[in-house]
């Protein structure tokens, strides 16, 4: 566990150490609490994304996920072994 050393003005301090008395804890409990709270991500990582993205002026499009089983590498590997890229391609799309 780290220590933190910060400095605080005289009435921060008192009304911290009041509250925490008020509540029956450490100060130590309390400061930790709050600066806990004060950088806690409220925001998804994908909600991130989506802002920092809007902010750029980016827009996002949101793929849905595939229906059905999805095939791992493996299974892939082995249904196009040897096949030409072109191959692959044409597949695709005759699929959709």
């Amino acid at each position: 566990m780290r220590q933190l050393i910060t400095r605080v003005d005289d009435e921060l301090h008192r009304r911290l150490k009041q509250k925490a008395a008020d509540e029956g804890r450490s100060m130590n409990s309390l400061v930790t609490e709050v600066l806990a709270e004060a950088v806690q991500d409220q925001e998804t990582p994908l909600e991130r994304i989506e802002r920092r993205a809007a902010a750029a002026g980016i827009t996002l499009v949101h793929v849905p996920p595939p229906e059905g089983p999805v095939p791992t590498w493996d299974e892939l590997d082995a249904e196009n072994k040897g096949a030409r890229i072109s191959d692959l391609i044409e597949r695709d799309r005759a699929a959709r």
